[in-house]
């Protein structure tokens, strides 16, 4: 690997900074000002490169952290490897990424789902709630969906922000999903009211669960 491709890939980051752009970022927790759509762009001139994933990765730059996880080979780390990049990945736009576009693809994706789960961490229970919450639409069979909900009821209205909204995120796709449970689903959400309140622009639905789960089923029994 080239440390001047290295050094020439964090110039090009640094010229696309915006000030403005980062302020509003750092309102979410994401360090960086850099046009998404611009990185996607770095990211498809350079195509996969992993090794150079590697090298970007090790900067701790929230911007060259991201452009990694565009450019890297998922299956090509190792669970230890994913736990040691989740658990330093301090913007929650690189954690999302991390879960998303890497840890999903990657063959190690059950065992970390459950050890992370149970994390003290409450940043990487999220990252196993939002596995969970996949598998719950994608491919629920052995999972305990009630004992998911009780947990759900017992744990998320005083969670962490991050596991909250993780925690919410599947309460609402086993709501969606599973119709069985869909009466203790909006039950759960009503007598919380997690995120009730979240400011949800004009034709974006809410996070809220009941109004979710109801919009999105209302939405496939209209389609």
């Amino acid at each position: 690997m080239s440390q001047q491709l290295v050094n020439d890939v964090m110039a090009e980051l640094a010229d696309l900074e915006n000030p403005k752009m980062r302020a509003v970022n750092e309102r979410h927790g994401d360090d960086h000002g850099v046009n998404l759509s611009k990185l996607r762009s770095i990211a498809k001139r350079l195509k996969t490169q992993q090794p150079l994933a590697r090298e970007l990765w090790t900067t701790d730059d929230t911007a060259a952290r991201l452009l990694a996880l565009l450019i890297c080979k998922p299956k090509e780390f190792d669970g230890g490897e994913l736990d040691s990049m989740l658990r330093q990945s301090r913007a929650p736009k690189v954690q999302d990424w991390l879960v998303n576009y890497v840890v999903k693809k990657n063959a190690n994706v059950e065992n970390l789902r459950v050890v992370w789960m149970d994390d003290p961490d409450p940043v990487v229970a999220s990252a196993g709630w939002a596995l969970t919450s996949d598998r719950v639409a994608k491919k629920p069979e052995g999972l305990d969906l009630p004992g998911l909900l009780d947990t759900i009821e017992a744990q998320m209205k005083d969670a962490p922000e991050r596991l909250q909204w993780a925690m919410n995120q599947t309460l609402a796709t086993i709501g969606i999903e599973h119709e069985e449970y869909r009466p203790r689903a909006l039950d759960i959400g009503e007598r919380l009211e997690v995120l009730k309140d979240y400011p949800t622009p004009p034709n974006c639905t809410s996070p809220f669960a009941p109004i979710w789960i109801n919009e999105i089923v209302r939405r496939r029994t209209a389609s």
